[in-house]
């Protein structure tokens, strides 16, 4: 489904799940950016909220592209959705493109915050080395430098994702498919402390064990990593992360979804050298590939 039809129904789909976190969501924020992708937008389309202390400050819409599309981030700039850069970090998705298998991308948009992040995704059954990755001409550097580290704890040949936050100037790599073993805290707690991040609380510990998937962040100019999340798919809408963040457990059971059986949840935990915190993905439409990007918690 796309072109104006979408438009007139997503609207207010956006807008019913903010009001479920008391976030604001104008039509002039809104309605750009469903125009700027109606030709492209794809399922599946995902809510996103992070919270930090006990707030929410703000609903991310997010959504898909074929590799048609193209760069995401350039239909974007033709939009007035984003500003043009010099940045190195414009380059990244057309070395992608050129030199791996990108089989969609995606877009995190904020309600309010506007155009956030760009996705490319890898095909599963294809998961990408890191080797293959950090030879990129534009990839920073900081993958290189813990090229060892992520190869010594079982990660390489598990990239499913690598994403881009253009006005933060970080980048995320994603790891899929991680087997039980790896997420135990005998093999977790020796990886955040070679990344040099604090032990996490017994909480964000306990979560981590039932996790599948894993992305740290980095910024651009520097190989130091800012943050590291664990994620897990569920139908639990009180899982662990719910029963610590009251509003996510709201959200996680009211959320607007359009497709058959139980809502679909991603929680993810992340930690970072000052602080911890929870997020949640609420699935609005899915799709059988998307099931498959980050498997059910056991």
């Amino acid at each position: 489904m796309s072109g104006t039809a979408d438009i007139e129904r997503l609207y207010p789909v956006v807008e019913e799940a903010a009001a479920l976190l008391d976030i604001a969501c104008p039509p002039e924020r809104m309605r750009p950016v469903l125009t700027a992708f109606r030709d492209a937008l794809a399922d599946p389309v995902v809510f996103n909220a992070v919270t930090k202390g006990g707030r929410i400050a703000d609903l991310s819409f997010d959504f898909t592209l074929p590799a048609s599309a193209g760069d995401p981030y350039a239909i974007a700039l033709a939009h007035g959705l984003a500003e043009e850069t010099d940045h190195p970090i414009r380059t990244l998705f057309s070395d992608l493109r050129a030199r791996l298998p990108v089989q969609g991308y995606g877009v995190d948009y904020g309600v309010n915050g506007g155009f956030n992040k760009t996705y490319a995704f890898f095909p599963l059954g294809d998961l990408q080395a890191l080797a293959e990755l950090a030879a990129l001409p534009s990839m920073p550097p900081a993958l290189s430098e813990h090229l060892g580290l992520f190869t010594e704890h079982g990660l390489d040949h598990k990239v499913s994702a690598l994403a881009i936050d253009y006005a933060r100037r970080t980048w995320n790599v994603y790891f899929n498919g991680l087997p039980a073993e790896f997420v135990r805290r005998t093999a977790v707690l020796p990886m955040l402390r070679a990344f040099g991040l604090p032990e996490p609380s017994e909480q964000l510990l306990g979560f981590i064990e039932t996790s599948s998937a894993l992305y740290p962040t980095f910024g651009w100019d520097s190989s130091k990593i800012e943050r590291i999340s664990f994620s897990t798919r569920t139908t639990n809408p009180v899982a662990l992360p719910a029963r610590i963040e009251p509003k996510l457990e709201k959200f996680a059971r009211s959320a607007p979804y359009a497709y058959e059986g139980e809502r679909v949840l991603v929680y993810a935990g992340a930690l970072s050298p000052s602080e911890e915190y929870y997020k949640l993905a609420t699935y609005y439409r899915m799709t059988a590939a998307a099931h498959d990007r980050v498997r059910s918690a056991n």
